[in-house]
């Protein structure tokens, strides 16, 4: 932190104020023009022009923190507003403002004026205390209009491919990493790297299935599907605890697609049949139907399978039957567990194989980071910086674009780590994603109790050791209540809402541009409980559940056989026994495993604060600083909580405690 002063005419050294000036940590944030700063108070008295200058000093540099003493201010009374400006002197002279905070000495009283913008030479900045109003009650709409304008230049959409969801056409600078954070994902992938190339010199080629565990060392230790796949039990609790467990639905009926009967089923009902267990609400299904005859990089083809669970007597899902292609044929049999060891292991392997491209493609890239940038691209587009919704959901984007455009450019590029370690490939994964993006729809798979009511999973007396649920509802609820405070605080009539004409922007940009279903009214937003909820459903996507289709990725797919994203060979057609050879020669080779416990352990790593401890403080008015220490409580109370469980959990569920919920996308 630096410490200057401010240039002034007259005789008082008595310090008034003390001005703190904090300029952005993003590329290009620094200035070397002359800056000046003008304050107003709530009597519409504006003070002299005053020169922001620490002497001996580079001031106003990226990511610092400059302090300026004010003097021949007394008795200006209480500041509601700055003036900021700077000339283009120097060679660098953009600037970019974090925020500027102004101290009264004797009294202590603080005021914050929070920028987070460029201070550009072609116009004054006027920012008042706390910078938060609805567009109908800003004084300022030259600058607010000007500001907009500029950000739709930065921030337009384009569609990478025909039919996928709307992203950020060119990169702007300002969604940049910041130093800290890009030298922290640099450094893991450095140690990472350095041992997986160690790994491969010292291990030797795989004769059989526990060979595959010398991988494992250091920073790359066991992962947790290596003890457990071959169980039934474990293959259950993926569906519920897994990265991809928002996927299994309550069975209704037996799809004439998929003829199990009941002398098929009888060893495995524990005395039911298939009626019983219908009418008791004890069966489950996952139907990836979505997946039939899906294009795939090189040609290659994967299941689009069906697999029937059951919850036993001892409230554990249980898998009863796989089938891995839709329509039903000789050389298509519904495998069972009583099936010959291997025969049945290669079905469930192959079934994972499938559920693995889906979460890929729609459950994690497809469902939180790809439709989270859409949401902000329309943010920037149609909210004011000084819009209280834009900041409530600014600090949930960080890094957003940055990790989206360094995903796509380095793991989903033509020949890039999806087409060498996925079955499916680029080609594949963009047409999951095209196909589920038009399934989807905000109030239904995009809000957490809709989805649950709508798979018939809501219920835990139904579906019980579903930690997924349980857990993501608490943390819901949590969200809930901040944003309903803030909202409300705004909005506190329906009139309020239909007079922003920034936020029906946004809704029909949501609804229209990003081509987003279940947008309430399309977009027209005409009371406080839909911009509640809606604002809820896109700070749980980007927060919990990418966290839950993110960071157990290593502890599932670091070990091949359990939760395989890549298989050779074709999957099996009938029964005829296998072996444990059988399985390796379907594994990936030890290059591709390597690659893929470094990708997946990369991704399973936190860099950014958990919920609720932002990166950067953009809410400082009253009510939403006690709304986010009411969140933040909440958040330690939810934690608490879960901590509880897991203590009598058999299948520990951590992802979700709020502490491990990051608060944006950024990996």
């Amino acid at each position: 932190m630096g410490t200057g002063s401010s240039k002034s005419s007259g005789f008082s050294r008595t310090k008034d104020y003390n001005i703190h000036v904090k300029t952005g940590d993003r590329k290009g944030a620094g200035t070397d023009a002359n800056v000046y700063i003008a304050l107003h108070n709530d009597q519409g008295k504006r003070s002299r022009d005053i020169q922001l200058d620490c002497k001996f000093k580079n001031d106003f540099e990226r990511g610092k923190v400059d302090t300026y003493p004010v003097s021949n201010l007394p008795n200006f009374g209480r500041i509601s507003m700055i003036e900021l400006w700077r000339d283009d002197a120097g060679l660098n002279d953009d600037w970019y403002v974090d925020s500027v905070t102004v101290d009264h000495v004797r009294s202590k009283e603080r005021y914050i004026f929070p920028l987070h913008r460029w201070v550009r030479d072609v116009m004054k900045l006027f920012i008042n205390e706390n910078d938060i109003s609805l567009p109908q009650d800003d004084l300022k709409q030259e600058q607010r209009q000007f500001e907009l304008l500029k950000k739709r230049s930065l921030y337009e959409f384009e569609c990478k491919s025909e039919g996928l969801i709307p992203q950020i056409k060119t990169f702007p600078m300002d969604e940049s990493f910041s130093n800290d954070y890009q030298w922290d994902i640099v450094t893991l992938k450095a140690k990472l790297m350095l041992q997986t190339a160690t790994i491969k010199m010292t291990s030797k080629s795989w004769e059989k299935l526990d060979d595959i565990g010398e991988l494992y060392t250091g920073i790359l230790p066991i992962p947790y599907g290596m003890n457990n796949w071959r169980s039934d039990k474990e293959f259950g609790y993926q569906r519920l605890t897994g990265c991809n467990a928002t996927n299994i639905r309550l069975c209704t009926e037996i799809p004439t697609k998929f003829p199990v009967t009941d002398a098929m089923l009888e060893p495995l009902l524990e005395g039911m049949t298939i009626a019983d267990a219908l009418s008791k609400k004890r069966l489950f299904i996952l139907d990836y139907e979505i997946l039939h005859d899906l294009p795939c990089t090189k040609g290659r083809k994967i299941c689009a399978p069906m697999c029937l669970f059951v919850v036993n007597k001892n409230r554990n899902l249980m898998p009863l039957a796989i089938q891995l292609f839709q329509d039903p044929s000789e050389n298509n049999p519904i495998f069972l567990p009583t099936d010959p060891e291997y025969v049945w292991l290669m079905a469930k392997m192959w079934f994972n194989n499938a559920d693995a491209s889906f979460h890929q493609s729609s459950t994690h890239l497809g469902y939180t980071h790809l439709i989270i940038e859409s949401v902000a691209v329309a943010t920037h587009r149609c909210l004011s910086q000084s819009h209280p919704i834009f900041r409530l959901l600014a600090p949930h984007f960080i890094f957003l674009i940055a990790i989206n455009t360094r995903a796509l450019a380095k793991l989903v590029s033509e020949g890039g780590w999806v087409d060498q370690c996925m079955a499916i490939g680029r080609i594949g994964m963009f047409e999951i994603i095209r196909r589920s993006w038009d399934r989807w729809s905000l109030e239904k798979q995009g809000s957490l109790e809709k989805d649950l009511a709508d798979r018939g999973v809501d219920d835990p007396e139904v579906l019980p050791n579903y930690h997924y649920r349980d857990d993501a509802r608490l943390v819901r609820r949590a969200i809930y209540n901040y944003v309903k405070t803030i909202v409300d605080h705004h909005y506190d009539t329906d009139e309020r809402v239909t007079s922003d004409f920034e936020i029906r922007h946004w809704g029909k940009t949501l609804s229209t541009e990003c081509g987003m279903k279940g947008v309430p009214n399309g977009g027209e937003f005409s009371t406080a409980d839909e911009v509640t909820e809606i604002i809820t459903n896109f700070i749980f996507i980007g927060s919990v559940g990418h966290a839950a289709s993110n960071f157990s990725q290593y502890d599932e797919y670091g070990f091949p056989p359990n939760y395989p994203s890549f298989l050779f060979g074709e999957p099996p057609r009938d029964k005829t026994e296998r072996t444990e050879e059988d399985i390796l020669a379907q594994m990936p080779s030890k290059d591709m495993t390597l690659s893929i416990m470094l990708v997946t352990k990369l991704l399973s790593d936190r860099g950014t604060n958990g919920l609720g401890d932002f990166e950067v403080q953009y809410l400082h008015d009253p009510v939403s600083l006690n709304a986010l220490k009411q969140f933040k409580a909440d958040c330690l109370k939810v934690g608490a909580i879960i901590d509880e469980m897991n203590k009598t959990r058999e299948q520990k569920y951590t992802y979700l405690n709020p502490k491990e919920i990051p608060n944006a996308i950024s990996i």
